[in-house]
């Protein structure tokens, strides 16, 4: 099973859960990552860790502390933003994005990868339905495996970001084939008890099931 092996990026939402889901589709044997790293929404570690149960994947969480914060999932005296038009969350980026979080998670999954010898890293950004990250672009992703073949031992290792042009519809469609299990899935930025029903990652949420449910 070494050439099957994988880590997943698991945050605990939709996204990540319906990719862990989909490299357990495809035959891997998959180890989830799962970082707590200050988030002001840090109800997404308890879905995070029942998804990897219900999966009955082998899981770490994996905590980090970034001081300087930069972000509103950092820094509560930011304001998450809230009621954005959905027209208009693609083209900004919002003070919720976490300066080069995205490369900070793949740096560590790229380590775990080389330590196990595991020949794949899985990670689900989107660049359809999402808020304007730079690091979840195609070409983000792109640059990112010349690091891996030039800075590497391994070189071979390979990302894959199964859900980077489906819309959230087609994530949810997805992740119900697969029987993930979305239910048990966080997505709002809050970091309360109940979601907050306004945020970008709520309403990208709400947006993807309404549609979703229409073409039923």
């Amino acid at each position: 099973m070494i050439d099957k092996k994988a880590i997943v990026l698991l945050s605990g939402g939709l996204d990540s859960t319906t990719t862990l889901y989909y490299a357990l589709d495809k035959g891997y044997l998959c180890h989830a990552l799962i970082f707590d790293y200050g988030q002001r929404h840090k109800r997404e570690l308890q879905s995070a860790v029942a998804v990897a149960r219900c999966a009955k994947v082998l899981y770490q969480i994996l905590k980090i502390k970034l001081p300087w914060k930069g972000s509103s999932l950092l820094d509560k005296e930011m304001a998450v933003p809230i009621r954005r038009s959905l027209k208009e969350i693609a083209p900004g980026i919002p003070s919720t994005y976490v300066p080069a979080r995205n490369t900070i998670f793949l740096s560590f999954a790229l380590s775990y990868a080389e330590a196990i010898r595991a020949k794949a890293i899985f990670i689900g950004a989107n660049a359809v339905d999402f808020s304007g990250y730079p690091d979840c672009r195609p070409v983000y992703y792109q640059a990112f495996q010349k690091v891996i073949q030039k800075g590497t031992k391994a070189k071979k290792i390979k990302i894959f970001t199964p859900l980077i042009k489906m819309t959230k519809a087609q994530i949810i469609r997805l992740g119900i084939k697969l029987c993930a299990p979305l239910g048990l899935t966080w997505s709002c930025y809050q970091g309360g008890r109940k979601p907050c029903g306004v945020c970008d990652s709520c309403r990208l949420r709400q947006k993807g099931f309404s549609l979703y449910n229409k073409r039923q």
